[in-house]
């Protein structure tokens, strides 16, 4: 598993939208994490909490884990 198959630039033919090399890890400085990445039905969303825990058991951690907390707390306002 590599950290771009939660970022909302990578395609479905295995490529990065804006030209990036694929990292082996799971770091990368344009990491743009996307909900339906994490939850495909929306309604399975149940919280910022949720997604966090699963971010984490995936292995983000550091700025990414920071991007995925940020969008995570982002849709929860959006749903209020």
């Amino acid at each position: 598993m590599i950290v771009c198959e939660f970022c909302l630039n990578y395609t479905s033919d295995g490529q990065c939208r804006i030209g990036l090399n694929l990292p082996k890890g799971m770091s990368c400085r344009d990491f743009s994490p996307g909900m339906t990445k994490f939850c495909s039905d929306p309604k399975d969303f149940s919280g910022p909490n949720q997604i966090v825990e699963m971010a984490k058991y995936f292995g983000l951690r550091k700025t990414e884990l920071k991007k995925v907390a940020l969008m995570a707390a982002n849709e929860e306002r959006a749903r209020l």
